[in-house]
């Protein structure tokens, strides 16, 4: 699977380089990437060497396609670039891997719905795969071989913790993310009720009712810009709350819980995987269509209703 990136360079929150380091661990070859400018583009390269990865660099998205003519698409740029690489991709014919947000405009009139709607329906006509980079649902297991297995009937709250580094509402659309695709896999499809949120430009605390098919969930997400790792992240359902352990040397992830510790595999890794082999094996993904909808749609309902800058 011939992969480009765009983004593989981000300073500011950026994965892109260990999103190709996974692509590239798996089985995938990573021949190129993409930049704004000439100097970005060429450091996003030189970064990737460090896996082994020997890419072309780009500053010009059409001409990248023309020459190395990649199966794949990996989209790790900013959030408001998301759509327009979006739509050039699938006019391309190549499957995407897209961090998320999926698909932002800052603008309240915007029907988020349909710019997804546009996107879906090209890919589908081409067989085309499209999956969100949200890597949380991917740790569930070790959650569950910790705290023991989740029941949608029995579950009555959900906390989450996240650390993004940026401020303001921009940690919504980083972060919030996350907390949405664990109640989707868990809870299935669901709406918001009771909707606060509550902080200040570096601390966000939103609450809300998660409503689904059998009940309801309550559902705290706690927001702490932190800038240096390691970087705070726990959750849990019903009290069983797990915290991550990471090793800064190695970049060994472990889940600790009440006195029992669990190494586990990075879920950014098994999230990469489940693409790879949902392309090659032409199967649904874990975070498709219907998962990303949902999760843009409440994800749209939440910003719009945080007035801090």
């Amino acid at each position: 699977m011939k992969t480009a990136i765009i983004g593989a360079g981000r300073n500011k929150s950026g994965i892109g380089q260990y999103i190709g380091k996974y692509f590239q661990k798996n089985g995938a070859t990573v021949t190129s990437v993409l930049g704004t400018t000439e100097k970005t583009a060429r450091k996003a390269s030189s970064i990737l060497t460090q896996y082994g990865i020997d890419a072309t660099y780009y500053t010009d998205f059409s001409s990248m396609m023309r020459r190395e003519r990649p199966d794949a698409v990996v989209i790790a740029s900013p959030a408001l670039t998301h759509y327009e690489y979006l739509i050039k991709c699938v006019k391309e014919g190549v499957h995407i891997f897209c961090e998320k947000p999926f698909v932002w405009q800052d603008k309240n009139d915007i029907d988020i719905n349909s710019l997804l709607e546009n996107i879906f329906e090209t890919a589908e006509s081409n067989n085309l795969k499209i999956a969100m980079n949200s890597q949380c649902p991917f740790s569930l297991p070790y959650y569950e071989q910790l705290c023991g297995l989740v029941h949608s009937q029995k579950v009555d709250t959900f906390f989450i913790r996240l650390s993004p580094v940026v401020s303001g509402k921009e940690m919504i659309l980083e972060s919030v993310p996350h907390a949405l695709s664990i109640l989707y896999t868990v809870l299935g499809d669901g709406q918001i009720g009771n909707l606060s949120i509550q902080g200040y430009k570096e601390k966000i605390i939103t609450t809300f009712h998660y409503i689904f098919t059998s009940g309801y969930c309550e559902v705290m997400i706690e927001l702490v810009r932190t800038i240096l790792p390691p970087r705070s992240f726990s959750y849990g359902f019903n009290g069983k709350i797990i915290h991550r352990v990471l090793d800064l040397d190695t970049y060994d992830i472990s889940f600790k819980y009440s006195d029992k510790i669990l190494m586990i595999k990075d879920p950014l890794e098994l999230s990469v995987q489940d693409f790879i082999s949902a392309v090659r094996d032409k199967r649904e993904l874990l975070i498709g269509k219907a998962h990303i909808m949902s999760n843009m749609s409440l994800l749209k309902k939440i910003y719009d209703c945080c007035d801090i800058m």
